[in-house]
């Protein structure tokens, strides 16, 4: 693609170098989730060409690893201007390529990626050396004895493979570059093969903002070939991935080859736990939180309390609440207002939805809400499903769905719901809604999750993220972003 308003044409290009460069193979449509149709043509990499976006971003990475602290953030915070400047041009393709709602997209897309770059402009001016007290050593045959001084330095890991999910394309890809960046790193960015084109839209924009070329660049791909290419480079010191645990274990097996640093966001397979004496106020915050798997991006979130474990005295008053929040819903085009569930990402993540639904089914569980696909004449819609009855061993009660469903489990005691709330291989996010806080907090301590919310289901933007077990490894978020994109050196000198 040469055109200089990239936004105006169909057909992209791979964005390396600081230029449009046009594909070797030729490009894969971009289809609108809602109504089938295609939004534009994505490039089509080839290892070749993911070779080169490595290769700028190792030419840029020295050069930027040394401009200072105010010069980097000077770059991200005109980057967060320059987004939400060019919001008419960027909101309504990037809600026609995620099949957001639109309030999802205004609201929480656009503004939520320019606010990581401005929180990391702050970030790149945060301390980066730790001192350490002198020591006394004593003579060694390394050495003469004397007082020793030292420092940990955070230091640019160098370039860093971001690749990226297909639920917020902008913000997630946002979340990854920003402390990259401001940590003096370079970026390979690999968005999700379904709604790449605004994530290509941030390499001219980066320039605008004064990014050295190379320092960012822009693969594309309909399948895992770009990805993979990416992983496997030796000029890459770094991924970060966002998406599949399945996914993620295969990206952890080819990046420990060449003892790749990884930052790993994986699947969830979120708890909410009503306990006993939550009161009516407590009980109105819980179902919101469960009922925002429905009514936020039709619960492709990977924090979505997608399980409600909820003590039996209350278990059928919650199942009853569920229902009426779920049934108010409206679903159907994501550009109208009233509309609160919208499509799913694909056909095939449609599918594979509804094969979770009729399995559950089939095992017994009693399908209180939905379950059917709605009648809409195009898109790839399933509409908000309540499922109840359930037993933890049941597929659905276990695998992370990535839809709008919601499984209903009771429980007798807290060490029950502990155990069934720890029992499958995931550990990002859960949720504990009770009267007593204390007795949340304590419960907290027991779950193995790299994320509890309290009576609440809102997030707090300096917290670390990610997961336990196999919902990742490492943390973002906040200051502790800093530290996921940069080594710690020991520097040591003799007084």
């Amino acid at each position: 693609m040469t055109s200089a308003t990239p936004a105006a044409a169909t057909a992209y290009g791979h964005w390396i170098g600081g230029t449009w460069r046009a594909p070797e193979k030729g490009h894969y449509p971009v289809v609108n989730p809602a109504t089938e149709e295609v939004v534009g043509e994505a490039p089509e990499a080839t290892p070749a060409e993911v070779a080169d976006a490595v290769t700028a971003a190792r030419a840029a990475q020295d050069g930027w690893s040394r401009t200072t602290p105010l010069q980097r953030a000077a770059v991200l915070d005109r980057m967060a201007e320059l987004i939400l400047e060019h919001k008419e041009e960027i909101v309504p393709l990037l809600q026609a390529e995620t099949g957001a709602t639109l309030r999802v997209t205004s609201a929480m897309q656009l503004p939520t990626a320019a606010e990581r770059f401005r929180c990391y402009a702050r970030g790149a001016l945060e301390p980066d050396t730790v001192p350490l007290a002198p020591r006394p050593v004593a003579a060694s045959p390394l050495a003469p004895g004397g007082l020793v001084g030292a420092v940990a330095v955070r230091r640019p890991v160098g370039v860093v493979g971001c690749i990226t999910s297909y639920n917020f394309p902008v913000v997630n890809l946002a979340g990854k570059v920003a402390p990259a960046l401001a940590m003096g790193n370079t970026v390979v960015a690999k968005p999700a093969p379904q709604d790449p084109l605004c994530c290509l839209l941030l390499g001219p924009l980066f320039q605008e903002a004064g990014l050295p070329d190379g320092a960012f660049n822009v693969v594309t791909g309909s399948g895992p070939a770009a990805g993979e290419a990416l992983v496997a480079h030796p000029g890459v010191d770094m991924v970060s991935f966002t998406g599949s645990t399945a996914v993620g274990k295969k990206i952890a097996e080819a990046a420990g080859r060449s003892m790749k640093r990884t930052l790993m966001e994986l699947g969830g397979k979120g708890a909410a736990i009503v306990l006993g004496d939550a009161d009516g106020a407590v009980l109105r915050s819980a179902i919101g939180a469960v009922g925002s798997v429905w009514s936020f991006h039709s619960g492709q979130i990977c924090t979505a309390p997608t399980r409600v474990l909820v003590q039996r005295a209350l278990y059928e008053r919650v199942v009853a609440g569920l229902q009426r929040y779920a049934e108010s819903l409206t679903v159907g085009s994501p550009v109208d207002n009233s509309t609160a569930v919208g499509p799913l990402i694909s056909a095939d993540q449609r599918d594979r939805v509804e094969a979770y639904i009729a399995g559950a089914r089939a095992q017994g569980a009693r399908i209180v809400v939905g379950g059917t696909r709605p009648d809409l004449r195009r898109g790839f819609y399933v509409g908000p499903t309540l499922i109840a009855d359930a037993t933890p061993d049941m597929t659905v009660a276990r695998e992370e769905i990535f839809g709008p469903v919601v499984v209903a489990l009771p429980f007798y005691d807290e060490d029950e719901a502990v155990h069934i709330a720890n029992g499958t291989p995931y550990g990002l996010h859960d949720y504990v809604f009770g009267s007593d806080t204390a007795r949340a907090w304590a419960l907290a301590a027991r779950l193995r999750s790299g994320n509890v919310g309290i009576n609440t289901a809102q997030r707090h933007p300096e917290t670390p993220f990610g997961g336990f077990k196999e919902s990742g490894i490492g943390r973002d978020g906040g200051s502790f972003g800093l530290h996921a994109y940069s080594e710690l050196q020991s520097v040591v000198w003799s007084s």
